[in-house]
């Protein structure tokens, strides 16, 4: 449990976040959500893994994309933070304030998810029209920029045009917004096939700090992405991952999605915060330390 006595200026589904004036400090906690309900129950480790891997992301990707990260070192936590420096060692990271676009860059390599049930009806995801005879989880043609808007916490994120989009950020914008995503995308692909590992779609953040688009808030973690493991992809059905869909196929089975979701069983807690590890140990190639 989050053991920190210093209210949050702002809390999201799994981050708080506190205002140092021109820096933040995002605490990412165990929290876990679905369906657009943050459970009761929390995953051990995973705010870690979602802080780790972001920081090993945003360093691999230096000189793809500039980033928020200050430091995550808990040497450098403000003064009134080192009393809990214990929780906070791993999952913290300080970052510079920028001012975030309001809308989810999300980009598709592989047919899923919400994409899927809209080729089903339409033949298009976010109304990019797609080639004929797709299956599930069949690999794209190409990457695809799909945006949606920034729900608030209970709300559901809605997808969203291209068009769209350059509506609420302008056109400028939405084209480096696009050519962004899909060059981070294709970065961290490349590397995570090289570890046995394909991420099938994953949704990214940006903010404005001067002149300069920067990528913020988490980055290609379990939580925002879909990860499979390669040696075990076959198109036609759904694959088995290391994010939190293992969550999300146990509600459905046992949850009407009406009403307050019930308690995950302590096998399911354990299993996820296990592919969570399997996740950063296998894209970073470290042992996690806990």
């Amino acid at each position: 449990m989050n053991p920190i006595t210093i209210a949050p200026d702002a809390q999201g589904k799994v981050r708080d976040l506190y205002d140092l004036g021109d820096r933040l400090l995002l605490v990412a906690t165990d929290r876990i959500s679905a369906f657009d309900y943050i459970l009761e129950d929390e995953i051990p480790a995973k705010g870690i893994v979602l802080t780790q891997l972001s920081c090993f992301w945003f360093e691999l990707l230096d000189g793809v994309v500039q980033n928020h990260l200050i430091s995550s070192d808990v040497a450098d936590l403000p003064e009134q933070f080192k009393p809990f420096s214990d929780y906070l060692r791993g999952r913290f990271m300080l970052v510079r304030k920028a001012d975030m676009f309001p809308v989810e860059c999300i980009v598709r390599g592989y047919l899923a998810g919400s994409g899927l049930k809209e080729y089903r009806r339409e033949g298009t995801v976010c109304g990019i029209q797609l080639p004929e005879g797709l299956q599930n989880s069949s690999q794209l043609p190409e990457p695809i920029f799909t945006p949606s808007t920034k729900a608030e916490i209970g709300g559901h994120d809605e997808n969203i045009s291209f068009d769209r989009c350059a509506q609420l950020v302008g056109q400028r914008d939405a084209e480096a917004l696009r050519d962004l995503s899909l060059k981070v995308y294709a970065t961290a692909r490349d590397h995570a096939a090289d570890r046995g590992i394909i991420i099938a779609d994953t949704k990214f953040e940006f903010g404005r700090l001067g002149d300069d688009i920067i990528l913020a808030d988490e980055v290609l973690t379990p939580d925002s992405s879909r990860f499979w493991p390669g040696d075990q992809y076959e198109p036609g059905r759904d694959q088995a991952s290391f994010d939190k869909q293992f969550v999300r196929d146990w509600l459905t089975a046992h949850w009407d999605k009406q009403g307050t979701p019930p308690h995950l069983p302590p096998d399911v807690i354990q299993k996820t915060s296990q592919k969570y590890i399997q996740a950063y140990e296998k894209i970073t190639g470290r042992p996690f330390e806990f």
